[in-house]
């Protein structure tokens, strides 16, 4: 009977280890990269945090392991490592593809957006829905969008009216704002946002031009001496959404590919309540380091917008296939 109930027990064990392995191997792992600091508060880290939360909390065998800190992918790298299915899920600025797709400069476009409420209604506007069409055409899709507004800073002095920048050597989001500063008289250097904070310390940048959110997580305020902040006139806007691989989409069930769109929806009401604090939170942080904090005026806004629609809209529209119409559409949101 000893041997019997031994023999038992043993094939109990042994056929839960079984069924463990077999739970185990049902599991899908999906591999989230950014470039953004992790667990310091970055909004986009976050949001890719939220959507892993509330897929393992669906109960549907997925996982996504993040890898924060461009610890996977350098951030240029991270779109075609997505559209080729390397990648599943990434919170990726999409200006850093307007190399191989043009359109994509448009969300990274000069005056463009001014304000977060004009950003919620431009996601469900036919502008965006033609951005969509070419992540989409492109193998991604977008599970939650994402707008961030955006800063400069400078060791030299404060940057308001496009005089002020004359003769600085800054770091810009984008062709975009590149062709719009250097119209101005300022000098580019490129580079991820993730480089600023060593560019600045060497003396490779007088300046920087990125989002709020990386102006805090990258502590660039121990770089600066005068913070541009968005304020009322809202020069920079970014389109920084959570993408997924259509590749992984296609692979998981229905269940699963229900909880990851849920997800991805929670994560940008998310975004829609945060993000406008962000501004504040990044003011306090520069304002507590000793920096001087300045906003642009209307008329410095409007000095701005003018030399964008000389250089930077004007060369979309002449270069981009149906740039103009783009542009169009996006001014055509109220």
């Amino acid at each position: 009977m000893k041997m019997l109930t031994r023999s038992l027990s043993l094939g109990v064990a042994m056929a839960a280890v079984m069924l463990g392995a077999v739970s185990a191997q049902a599991e899908t792992v999906l591999k989230a990269s950014h470039q953004f600091p992790g667990g310091k508060g970055d909004i986009r880290d976050e949001m890719v945090q939220l959507i892993a939360r509330e897929v393992e909390a669906a109960n549907v065998d997925l996982k996504i392991q993040v890898f924060p800190g461009s610890s996977l992918y350098k951030p240029n790298d991270q779109w075609n490592a997505l559209t080729r299915g390397l990648l599943d899920l990434t919170s990726f600025p999409l200006d850093y593809a307007s190399g191989r797709h043009p359109e994509f400069s448009a969300t990274l476009m000069p005056g463009l957006v001014g304000n977060f409420d004009r950003a919620v209604r431009l996601n469900d506007s036919p502008f965006m829905a033609d951005i969509k069409k070419v992540i989409e055409d492109q193998g991604a899709m977008v599970i939650a969008d994402a707008w961030l507004s955006g800063a400069f800073a400078s060791k030299k002095g404060c940057i308001t009216s496009p005089e002020t920048i004359n003769g600085q050597v800054i770091r810009a989001a984008g062709p975009a704002f590149e062709e719009m500063l250097a119209a101005a008289g300022a000098s580019i250097s490129s580079m991820p946002s993730s480089e600023i904070y060593s560019g600045m310390q060497t003396g490779v940048l007088d300046a920087a031009n990125t989002s709020s959110a990386s102006f805090v997580s990258y502590r660039l305020f121990e770089q600066a001496k005068c913070l541009t902040a968005p304020g009322e006139n809202a020069l920079w806007f970014m389109y920084e959404p959570v993408l997924l691989s259509k590749q992984t989409y296609d692979k998981l069930t229905p269940e699963q590919q229900k909880a990851l769109l849920d997800a991805g929806e929670k994560a940008e009401v998310y975004f829609n309540e945060e993000v406008r604090k962000g501004d504040q939170v990044m003011i306090d942080a520069y304002r507590k380091a000793g920096v001087e904090v300045v906003e642009m005026s209307k008329a410095d806004y409007d000095a701005w917008l003018k030399i964008a629609k000389q250089s930077a809209y004007k060369n979309f529209a002449e270069k981009v296939e149906g740039g103009d119409k783009l542009i169009e559409k996006a001014l055509a949101v109220e």
